[in-house]
C-alpha cells in the first residue's frame, strides 16, 4: 500500500517543478502610464498596461548523452 502511494507522491512533486506561472498585476500596477488605461472609453489598452493571469506547463525535458568512458583527465 505504501509503494503506490510514494510513486503518487513522487509524480505530484516533480509536476510542480514543470509548471510557470505568469502575473502581469504587479508590473502594471508600477508602470505611471498605465494608470486609468482600463477605464478610458474607445482607446484601446497598449499591450503593456494588459493584465494577464496563466501558467505553462512544460513537459519536455532536455537530455544530453552522458559519455561513462570518458576520464577525470580528458577534456
Amino acid at each position: 500500500m505504501r509503494f503506490p502511494l510514494l510513486i503518487a507522491a513522487t509524480l505530484l512533486a516533480s509536476a510542480c517543478g514543470s509548471v510557470e506561472y505568469k502575473d502581469t498585476n504587479a508590473a502594471v500596477d508600477a508602470n505611471p502610464a498605465c494608470v486609468g488605461a482600463e477605464s478610458r472609453p474607445g482607446e484601446a489598452v497598449a499591450p503593456w498596461c494588459k493584465r494577464e493571469l496563466g501558467a505553462e506547463l512544460k513537459t519536455e525535458r532536455k537530455s544530453e548523452k552522458i559519455d561513462f568512458k570518458k576520464k577525470d583527465g580528458d577534456g
